[in-house]
């Protein structure tokens, strides 16, 4: 699974939390919603709250860590 999502907060060693938004149409009123995730990331660049980056899948390295950050994709 890939995800791109911006960076929120680096206040952690190595971990960076990412927001993930993604759209929703609504069953009944097919409004367009837009929904957030916050998901914890392994940091090897060492990314900027603020940087658009690329996520992807790996083996669990801790309890809330589950994918690492390929590649960032705008500064």
């Amino acid at each position: 699974m890939e995800l791109k999502g911006r960076v929120v907060s680096t206040k952690m060693q190595k971990t960076a939390v990412v927001e993930v938004q993604h759209l929703v149409s609504h069953p009944f009123y097919k409004k367009r919603i837009r929904q957030r995730k916050k998901f914890k990331a392994h940091d090897p660049f060492g990314v900027k709250v603020g940087d658009m980056v690329k996520l992807g899948n790996t083996k669990p390295l801790s309890r809330d860590k589950h994918f690492v950050i390929e590649e960032i994709v705008k500064k």
